[in-house]
């Protein structure tokens, strides 16, 4: 879902807002209540919700853990 800023020209209240992209544009301030409340041009946001691409494909590995101190494995012992 598309995350657009909106910015008001006349109080300056600036936020982020979560959108459906067949929503129409916002246009009353929440922080003034004046019509002067409009979409900013900014990069593209977005957000990615459930399981997926980062959780199963590129997520760091948990890392194995070390052997336990006197069995002769860990780097302490090898001496």
């Amino acid at each position: 879902m598309p995350i657009y800023a909106y910015k008001c020209s006349a109080c300056g209240h600036e936020d982020d807002v979560m959108q459906k992209m067949s929503d129409s544009p916002l246009d009353t301030c929440p922080a003034c209540g004046q019509a002067t409340y409009a979409k900013q041009l900014t990069a593209a946001g977005f957000q990615l919700k459930g399981n997926g691409y980062y959780a199963t494909d590129f997520k760091d590995k948990p890392a194995a853990p070390s052997p336990a101190c006197g069995t002769g494995a860990c780097p302490a012992c090898v001496s």
